[in-house]
């Protein structure tokens, strides 16, 4: 198994899991809090719901889209974004430990891996014309 597919196995998963685990099965305290500092006028489960399921099929696009880079893009992008978001909305949740700032950082670490690795790859066997 190459560095590119550990990545994207390990990037899948993690998405899978905060995705299924403490949004769809148990919704987490944390995530209450996330949600609930947006003052938005819909349900916090609800938003769990739909943050939960986007965040399975995320984990699903960048698992069996192999040849595709557009889920490691994305997947970059909201890793971001979401760290941003929650240094704006809820900043007290970055002190605690196994808070977003360590897990986003693996996680972008992981993509970066991947986009790099899949780049080589593409260098290195490039598609000659017929």
């Amino acid at each position: 198994m190459t560095s590119v597919a550990i990545a994207r196995l390990a990037l899948g998963v993690v998405f899978l899991y905060h995705g299924l685990v403490p949004k769809l099965l148990f919704l987490s305290p944390d995530e209450v809090r996330m949600i609930e500092a947006h003052n938005w006028p819909l349900s916090t489960l609800r938003v769990a719901q739909v943050a939960g399921a986007a965040e399975i099929v995320l984990a699903l696009c960048i698992l069996l889209l192999r040849r595709s880079r557009w889920p490691l893009w994305l997947a970059a992008f909201a890793l971001l974004a979401l760290l941003v978001d929650v240094a704006l909305f809820a900043p007290e949740l970055l002190l605690g430990a196994f808070n977003p700032v360590s897990s986003n950082v693996a996680a972008l670490a992981l993509c970066a891996i991947a986009l790099l690795g899949e780049r080589g790859a593409q260098q290195s066997h490039p598609v000659r014309p017929r």
